[in-house]
């Protein structure tokens, strides 16, 4: 494991809140340093939960600090924040940086660092949940399905099953991830897919899909579902009518927002009453 960096020293929001910008979570010898923000909610008092959003972007693209463009800027984070809830967005390795499973070690290595330094950053990791759109989602549900004290997970339209994604093609977003075409690397491509790694161990789920969505149709989540169903765990899908990628054609994302932000909040509570 990298050896961890403390935490820089966090700047105050104009509302009384806490951002600690830019901490060097990861350290991987021959790569960029990968980094996290974390948002604290103003007010606090005592360690908070933590939710970790993991941005898309077909795992070639995207930033850690920027939503799709149907969501409004900060939406999520606002969201999250006005809940009590802290957020941490994170970096992890693109597909032009490195392959599978780099992605999910980075991911995972963000919760080590959460947790090794959640006395300093004021936040309590036995409430922590993960949400990811996308790319981002089929992290977040491999980080839940194989990380310890994830207690919630929410996944917006994410791809589940990556062995029957374009198998024979390497030059496509999943050719790039796994390093060639899935038919070739099939082990690659069932350790890559959340719908493959259930068990009766997986904490609450809610996923999201446009019902019209055709870069990754309303199957992927709709599997994962029945998946965690039939392990005996607990899942809600809620399809989002006529809506496509990014819920494109969506008349009413906030709702979608705080639909996921109450899932979150009514989990995380729920774990520290236990």
């Amino acid at each position: 494991m990298d050896p961890f960096l403390p935490p820089v020293k966090p700047r105050t929001t104009p509302t009384g809140g806490l951002v600690y910008e830019g901490i060097s979570f990861s350290l991987p010898q021959g790569y960029r340093p990968l980094l996290l923000d974390l948002h604290l909610p103003e007010g606090t008092s005592g360690p908070v939960p933590v939710v970790v959003w993991i941005h898309g972007g077909a795992f070639w693209s995207g930033d850690r600090r920027y939503l799709p463009d149907t969501v409004a800027p900060g939406a999520v984070f606002e969201a999250l924040l006005e809940a009590g809830i802290a957020v941490a967005t994170i970096d992890y390795r693109l597909s032009g940086e490195a392959r599978f499973p780099a992605q999910l070690d980075d991911v995972q290595a963000a919760l080590a660092y959460l947790r090794t330094f959640a006395d300093t950053l004021g936040l309590d990791l036995s409430r922590l949940g993960i949400w990811g759109e996308s790319a981002g989602a089929t992290l977040a549900a491999l980080a839940a399905l194989s990380s310890e004290g994830v207690s919630a997970a929410v996944l917006w339209y994410p791809a589940t099953d990556l062995t029957a994604m374009a198998p024979e093609n390497p030059d496509g977003p999943i050719g790039r991830l796994l390093g060639g075409a899935s038919a070739q690397l099939p082990e690659s491509a069932v350790q890559a897919s959340p719908l493959t790694q259930v068990s009766e161990a997986a904490p609450p789920f809610l996923l999201l899909h446009g019902t019209a969505d055709k870069q990754l149709p309303p199957r992927h989540s709709e599997s994962l579902h029945a998946k965690l169903l039939e392990a005996g765990a607990r899942s809600t899908y809620l399809p989002v009518p006529d809506a496509g990628h990014c819920f494109v054609g969506c008349p009413d994302v906030p709702a979608l927002i705080d639909t996921s932000v109450a899932f979150l909040a009514q989990e995380l509570t729920a774990g520290a009453l236990d």
